[in-house]
């Protein structure tokens, strides 16, 4: 299961994490490559003119857990942080969910207990 959530760029053949910013794109990757530069442990950047990407686009991993759906916004050894996105607060609460933020619940889910995963780009 590959969990993936933000932005990414097609940059000669090859996908990238990337962080779009007007007319360049930061492309990201976690060991060193030619033309990246370490800016923090096991991660290394490149700055490049938007005009040489080939692609970016923003992706989300969705789930479903509990019955309910749920973005994915990582994994950590086995569990993933996943959030509500079902907009309804009495569910959200029943479930056990942490309030994060208004409107918004998040919790741990074991990665065994979720179905049904599945990306979606745009």
């Amino acid at each position: 299961m590959r969990i993936r959530h933000g932005f990414f760029a097609r940059w000669r053949g090859t996908e990238y994490e990337a962080s779009p910013d007007g007319d360049q794109v930061r492309l990201y990757v976690g060991e060193h490559a030619d033309g990246f530069r370490q800016i923090g442990p096991g991660r290394f950047v490149q700055v490049v003119p938007a005009s040489e990407v080939e692609d970016v686009r923003y992706v989300s991993t969705y789930c479903t857990w509990r019955g309910e759906p749920f973005v994915v916004l990582g994994e950590h050894q086995g569990w993933l942080r996943v959030e509500y996105t079902g907009g309804r607060a009495p569910v959200a609460e029943s479930l056990g969910l942490e309030l994060f933020d208004r409107g918004v619940y998040q919790a741990w889910a074991s990665k065994h207990e979720v179905e049904d995963v599945r990306e979606e780009s745009v």
